[in-house]
């Protein structure tokens, strides 16, 4: 937890029961970071002292609560999907982030220890910028920032990974990249399921209806809209990357299965005649003059050779092998 105002901040980690009295504090801005959304105690005893709605407190409790902001008498509720890159299986995960912005305070909540908010706290601690001048909208939007700027980490990631498929697919024709593509483009898809809610919910701040948000904190929301624009044009071209990725295997899978059925059927092609012969003359009719003839043996010999050699030349003629 965090308290903090223009002079001075403290900083300290809160185990068991919170002292609400110095969030409350209407000369500071306290900023409280409830680590695990599974603690029903202790979201309904902020439920309680700060008068939130239970409908808000289930969304909190629900990771796979769509990306929302809404607005009630003395608090604004917002929601968002915080991307990280995990590096050892190559993805992203997704963790729900909520917020709780009142006069004076901000509760964020999270599913698991670890985020993306720590140069934020730097900067709560040094005093460097304008954020501990600032109220606890300022502080709302730095982290809804921080959160919007990471995204940018995890697509430099995805980029990688996208080139390195495209070089597999591309440049080596491999046909054993489907798993991986498949993956990219689930990650694609889980991108702008998180993000494109997010557009929605700047541009409803930008619209200047939530009082709780000063005018001066929506020029830098404004900011964050753009850098939200950005994501989401960036990942709809990642989408039509994948989906490019896919189309190509699938042109490169039709062809190796065309070119080996043209060699087979080549193949079969070359050994009809020598079939036909040997049919012909393995019916062991009685009066058949070929086979009292004493060249009769050479000359089968010699006529399956030079056609299958006829048709070689034929073939490669016309360019067919």
């Amino acid at each position: 937890m965090f308290e903090y105002d223009k002079e001075q901040c403290h900083e300290w980690t809160i185990e068991g029961r919170i002292d609400f009295d110095a969030i409350k504090d209407p000369s500071k801005v306290s900023w409280l970071n409830v680590d695990g959304i599974q603690d029903s105690q202790t979201l309904e005893q902020i439920g309680n002292v700060f008068e939130v709605h239970p409908l808000v407190l289930e969304d909190i409790q629900n990771p796979d609560q769509r990306p929302k902001i809404e607005d009630y008498d003395h608090y604004l509720f917002m929601s968002f999907k915080m991307l990280t890159w995990d590096e050892e299986n190559r993805g992203t995960t997704s963790e729900q982030v909520s917020l709780i912005l009142g006069k004076g305070y901000v509760i964020s909540f999270q599913e698991r220890v670890g985020d993306v908010f720590e140069i934020i706290r730097e900067r709560l601690r040094s005093g460097k910028g304008r954020i501990r001048k600032m109220g606890a909208d300022y502080l709302a939007y730095t982290l809804v920032d921080a959160i919007v700027d990471n995204y940018y980490v995890v697509l430099e990631k995805l980029e990688d990974r996208f080139e390195e498929i495209e070089d597999r697919v591309v440049f080596r024709s491999s046909l054993d990249s489907v798993p991986q593509i498949h993956d990219l483009r689930g990650q694609a898809v889980l991108f702008r399921r998180s993000v494109w809610p997010l557009r929605e919910n700047i541009h409803e701040i930008l619209k200047g209806e939530h009082e709780i948000i000063d005018e001066s904190t929506r020029v830098f929301f404004r900011d964050v809209y753009d850098h939200v624009l950005e994501v989401v044009d960036t990942v709809e071209v990642y989408r039509e990357t994948v989906a490019g990725l896919l189309n190509f295997h699938q042109t490169n899978l039709s062809k190796q299965l065309n070119s080996t059925m043209k060699v087979l059927t080549i193949i079969a092609t070359i050994f009809m005649p020598p079939t036909f012969i040997v049919g012909v003359y393995g019916m062991n009719f009685h009066f058949m003059p070929e086979l009292a003839w004493k060249w009769g043996y050479p000359a089968a010999w010699g006529v399956i050779v030079l056609t299958a050699l006829g048709m070689i030349w034929y073939f490669k003629k016309k360019k067919w092998l």
